[in-house]
This record gives C-alpha cells, sequence and structure tokens, in this order.
C-alpha cells in the first residue's frame, strides 16, 4: 500500500479492513510526534523567549495607559529582534 492509497476513501478502506486504516493512522500519529520531538529541540529555546514576550505584550496592552505604549513598543522591538534570529 502506497502513501497515497487508504489515505481517506472509504472504499480503500473496506478493501483492506479496519487494521490497515489504523495502522496508517497510527503511523501519522507517530511521525507527528517525531516532529512536534524535532521541533521542540531545536527551536524550543526561541519558542519559549518568543512566547514570553506575547505574554509580556498581552499584559502591557491590558493595562494600557501612556507607560503601557512605551512598554509595548520596548516589547515589539525585543519580538522583532527575535524574528531576525
Amino acid at each position: 500500500m502506497t502513501h497515497e492509497q487508504g489515505c481517506g476513501d472509504d472504499g480503500d478502506r473496506q478493501q483492506y479492513g479496519p487494521w490497515v486504516w489504523t495502522a496508517y493512522r497510527a503511523y501519522n500519529e507517530l511521525l507527528r510526534e517525531k516532529l512536534k520531538k524535532r521541533f521542540e529541540a531545536q527551536e524550543g529555546p526561541w519558542m519559549d523567549k518568543l512566547s514570553e514576550q506575547l505574554v509580556a505584550l498581552v499584559n502591557a496592552r491590558w493595562e494600557g495607559g501612556r507607560k503601557g505604549d512605551q512598554v509595548e513598543e520596548e516589547i515589539l522591538h525585543k519580538i522583532d529582534q527575535l524574528l531576525k534570529e
């Protein structure tokens, strides 16, 4: 069975049986988990920094006011620097 076969067509599911469809789904879930782990290992620290700044931005916007605008500009600058890395 190729990747193109059994990719969601009901006729293929009936032809090969539910166990093949289950194996195909398990294969895709495993691949998804491996990709997530690889992204976490390579991009995790950067994503942590970015998410920290995004939370700070949301908090600054929530607080608002004149001080909030200055803080917001500083945070947006930090985010811009992270995106350039």
